[in-house]
């Protein structure tokens, strides 16, 4: 059963005076899942973001979380933990004392401070002020913001920027294990190959705008992506393929490329002529690729033109 949409943005728009940031947007965001959110810059991402959390107010459309806005949470870390911009910390502050405030205020247990402290790797330097952190100790610190509730709804914007290649190893394993745990999970980044890897679902954005949306798989599998194939009879399932409308295109020493028809059909084929497949493969696009050819013609300019 198909779980339903945690966070849902309907016909959300988002004006600044003449700049439209955000035109007639439309998602939902499922449970137990890390959904990436992706978009070039100026797109309307981050505006999305903080719509969705009450830094913004829509010009028209909902953004809601379990069909309630953001603001109307009496305590909202504790249902909703999102971190969206480090320099939104208060840097005269000691990170401890910053977590400890968060705590009382939403009424959850100081003991959950060292917890999430402990959690995101910032315990031994907790009592240094906001100003003091690098911005990968700063994205640490908003982290445990996030975390601090213990919440089931967690939203990032652009998490991994200034984490070393460890923390951002680290990153993805936290947002896999937040997703098993059965909590939604909205993560904006441009770093499109790190999405590829942690999610399961992507939204790609532009000038505002939905441009697509479905799992990983649906955005980089075309209805004409090429098959290759091994078997033991390479030269009969080829013609046999072509028989069908097939069209080969390529041979290897052991494989054979084909288009205009799909990895089912030629399996088919291929069990009905009794011909034994070891290999069959659709070749997809990266996740780069599809998100580039998404987004091509919504870039406010071009390299090279």
């Amino acid at each position: 059963m198909t779980s339903a949409p945690v966070i849902e943005v309907s016909n959300l728009t988002k004006r600044f005076g003449d700049l439209v940031a955000v035109d007639g947007l439309e998602f939902s965001v499922r449970s137990g899942a890390v959904t990436g959110f992706l978009g070039p810059n100026g797109s309307g991402k981050s505006t999305t973001l903080r719509t969705i959390v009450g830094l913004n107010l829509p010009t028209s459309g909902t953004a809601t979380i379990n069909g309630a806005n953001y603001r109307d949470l009496k305590h909202p870390l504790r249902g909703v933990g999102a971190f969206l911009d480090p320099k939104s910390l208060p840097k005269k502050l000691r990170a401890r004392t910053y977590l400890r405030i968060l705590a009382t205020s939403n009424r959850i247990p100081t003991t959950r401070v060292e917890d999430v402290l402990d959690f995101v790797g910032i315990a031994s330097v907790a009592s240094k002020r906001i100003d003091e952190f690098s911005l990968g100790m700063a994205q640490r610190l908003g982290i445990a913001v996030a975390l601090l509730g213990d919440p089931e709804v967690l939203i990032f914007d652009e998490p991994m920027n200034g984490l070393d290649p460890d923390g951002i190893r680290w990153m993805r394993q936290v947002f896999s294990s937040l997703a098993t745990e059965g909590r939604t999970v909205l993560v904006s980044s441009h770093l499109i190959n790190e999405i590829a890897t942690c999610a399961h679902h992507v939204i790609v954005i532009g000038q505002g705008r939905l441009l697509a949306q479905g799992t990983v798989d649906e955005l980089t599998v075309r209805v004409d992506s090429p098959v290759t194939f091994s078997s033991r009879d390479n030269a009969s399932l080829a013609a046999l393929i072509e028989g069908r409308g097939g069209t080969v295109t390529g041979t290897g020493e052991n494989s054979v490329t084909v288009s205009g028809i799909d990895a089912e059909a030629i399996g088919q084929l291929a069990l009905d002529a009794r011909v034994v497949v070891t290999q069959l493969v659709t070749l997809r696009d990266s996740l780069e690729d599809s998100y580039f050819e998404l987004t091509e013609q919504s870039l406010d300019f071009k390299v090279g033109h």
